[in-house]
């Protein structure tokens, strides 16, 4: 391909994507009073009784929610019985028979491009994103010591993450696989996190911005005739993002979403709404389901900013893939809690996703109890 062809091929995308997907309208569809589903991420337990497992997903299960993400695989051990990870605890094969008995669906929560494990930084540093520097995740990660996010262009880091997402669907009692950490560092941070880092982002700087590996670099000038090395003018800069949103694309559509349909399960992705801050075009995603964080209290907004990302997000999508919207529990108390949900449902969620089970309170499970009844 030339890159006369290839600048029209992806502008053709782009615009059809901008204004042809997208038909941003003000209106609230109706309540969904009927398949609406509501998940909780949470963290296993592995100092508590079968007795103690059996009474808690019973509690989950009666207060309303549908189906658990318990976080199976945070970027150093695995805590499933792994042949290529290095694990801590089976604790996912304990709870998958409790979880069932009490009615839940269970979707494995995996973190996805970030990868801590020391004998893979030892052995595979070429694996790692580099950013616009020249720096390794490895050893500048942006913001905090575990963000070592790997290259989504790299062969053997393709084929690392497909044998998790391959072995936890291997599982016949496991619903579902969901992928956190699917994306890029950001680029720009929310407002209140750009703060609490004492930063200032008023534009994309070198140090967050990935990646520049040989292999991004070459695919990119292979693909366009254009090398980012030397090449950055205005248009550029939009092929060269647009090359990143589609390299994770790809590897999400071509490569995970495969490994996870061959078992039959159902996958789905926790994601951004400012996807472009982290290079998550997760519209093109072949997912069953999206659940997008809006965490609000992130981004200094109030509830309507989560009605409007969610009517956003709902238009953006093609009709097969749910959107669940993602709420963080302890920005709300529990009247505050009830009427998010409710504003979720009435513009159109197909649920909720709560993080997480450690916030919530009393108040907040007899909300949801209350809610889940009234729609029954």
């Amino acid at each position: 391909m030339t890159r006369k062809q290839f600048l029209q091929t992806l502008q053709l995308g782009v615009y059809s994507y901008l204004f042809g997907k997208l038909n941003f309208s003000t209106s609230i569809a109706s309540p969904q009073k009927k398949g609406i589903k509501n998940w909780l991420w949470l963290h296993p337990w592995n100092n508590i009784s079968d007795d103690e497992y059996k009474k808690r997903f019973d509690k989950i299960k009666e207060y309303g929610i549908d189906a658990i993400l318990p976080n199976i695989y945070g970027s150093w051990r695995a805590l499933y019985t792994s042949q290529h990870l290095p694990y801590a605890e089976p604790l996912l094969e304990k709870l998958l028979p409790f979880a069932k008995s009490s009615g839940l669906e269970v979707h494995a929560w995996m973190w996805t491009m970030i990868c801590n494990i020391e004998n893979i930084l030892e052995k595979h540093p070429n694996w790692f994103a580099v950013n616009r520097n020249g720096e390794s995740s490895i050893k500048k990660p942006a913001y905090v010591n575990y963000y070592r996010f790997m290259c989504p262009n790299n062969i053997e880091v393709q084929e690392f993450i497909t044998k998790t997402v391959t072995e936890l669907s291997n599982y016949s009692e496991l619903t579902g696989v969901h992928l956190d950490y699917v994306r890029y560092p950001d680029v720009i941070l929310a407002e209140r996190l750009q703060k609490k880092y004492d930063i200032v982002q008023d534009k994309e700087y070198p140090e967050y911005d990935y990646c520049y590996c040989e292999t991004c670099k070459k695919l990119f000038k292979d693909e366009s005739g254009i090398d980012i090395s030397k090449d950055e003018n205005a248009e550029t800069k939009i092929l060269w993002k647009q090359f990143r949103y589609d390299s994770l694309t790809k590897f999400i559509n071509n490569k995970l979403i495969p490994a996870a349909k061959k078992k039959n399960k159902v996958i789905t992705a926790a994601v951004f709404p400012n996807w472009e801050n982290v290079r998550q075009q997760w519209s093109k995603w072949n997912l069953d389901g999206v659940h997008p964080m809006l965490y609000n209290d992130f981004y200094n907004e109030n509830v309507e900013w989560i009605v409007k990302n969610i009517i956003k997000g709902k238009q953006s999508l093609n009709s097969a893939t749910k959107l669940f919207s993602g709420l963080m529990v302890d920005s709300f108390d529990p009247e505050e809690f009830k009427t998010t949900i409710t504003k979720a449902i009435e513009a159109n969620a197909d649920g909720v996703s709560l993080f997480a089970y450690h916030s919530m309170k009393d108040g907040h499970w007899e909300s949801l109890k209350e809610l889940t009844k009234s729609s029954q």
